[in-house]
């Protein structure tokens, strides 16, 4: 699939199959306190129980699976600080090929150790997205390694929209569909299943107060990119990605914006209620319910949780 091709449904239940071997297929909690608390029944996909802590790993998995065994051969390429390079160290490591990772300075260690451990090269770089992308390129050019883009490749996309797959194929009849926001990736595959799964369902995406690039750029009709984030969600940094915004549009996505004191608030009631323990980049989803009542009000809610990588 080209980089720019919008993936479609049959794209994702392909994806499915071809990770299938390889990722796991994540349990959907309930909590009969938080459904009282938030005034609305809750489901959560737990996707912070998927390899590598993160739903990054369907995306990664399905990217590499998809490569032609002389693309394969050279290897996988991208930046990340985090979940993404550690779920395509992983998936890399499953076909047996190379993955190398630009990671910036200043990235927090454990997650780090985590890309190492899993068997990729690290290069390193400044702490800009100009800089990620610039060493990224270089590596793909020294290397002839294949550029697997953090949100998007369409790939990545695709598997990514596996998790909402398996959660309204789980759960009959839900009204909303939500997930957090940062590059895109998650909220574009899961608004694309939710339109050829249940066209009547409302898809909502949370993103933090202080990093409200894809919000903004849905109000303004156009792609902010010139934010600064300022948010303890660390995993939704990241400006909303060209091809993700289309599909935004295109599947009436609605975004909701969330403090972080909120946010911290949600992930503390998780542990309490759920007795699971979830990163704020995935807490923000809860949190979204109680800081927006009337959008989920008397309502099945389906949210995904989208990792557990919190030190």
């Amino acid at each position: 699939m080209p980089a720019h091709t919008l993936p479609d449904f049959r794209a994702i239940e392909a994806a499915a199959a071809r990770i299938a071997p390889h990722a796991h297929r994540t349990p959907v909690m309930h909590s009969r306190s938080l459904d009282a608390l938030a005034g609305a029944e809750l489901h959560f996909k737990c996707e912070h129980l998927q390899r590598v802590g993160a739903f990054k790993f369907r995306g990664a998995c399905n990217a590499v699976w998809s490569l032609d065994e002389a693309d394969a051969a050279r290897g996988v390429v991208t930046h990340s600080s985090g979940n993404h390079g550690a779920a395509l160290a992983l998936a890399a490591r499953t076909r047996g090929i190379r993955a190398h990772v630009v990671v910036p300075e200043g990235a927090v260690r454990s997650k780090l150790a985590a890309i190492e451990a899993y068997g990729a090269t690290l290069h390193r770089c400044a702490p800009t997205i100009a800089a990620r992308e610039e060493a990224a390129e270089r590596v793909r050019r020294a290397t002839g390694a294949t550029l697997v883009h953090p949100y998007t490749d369409p790939r990545v996309i695709a598997g990514q929209g596996t998790a909402a797959l398996e959660l309204l194929r789980e759960i009959d009849g839900l009204d909303v569909l939500l997930t957090p926001v940062g590059g895109g990736g998650l909220i574009g595959g899961s608004a694309l299943v939710a339109r050829a799964l249940a066209p009547g369902i409302a898809v909502f995406a949370a993103e933090p107060a202080g990093a409200a690039d894809a919000y903004e750029s849905l109000r303004r009709g156009t792609r902010v990119t010139d934010l600064v984030p300022d948010t303890v969600c660390d995993g939704l940094r990241g400006a909303i990605g060209a091809i993700n915004l289309e599909l935004l549009e295109a599947c009436a996505v609605r975004v909701l914006t969330v403090d972080d004191a909120d946010t911290l608030a949600a992930q503390r009631l998780i542990a309490a209620r759920l007795k699971q323990v979830v990163e704020p980049s995935s807490a923000i989803a809860l949190a979204a319910v109680f800081a927006h009542r009337d959008a989920f009000a008397g309502r099945r809610v389906g949210i995904i949780l989208s990792g557990g990588n919190v030190d």
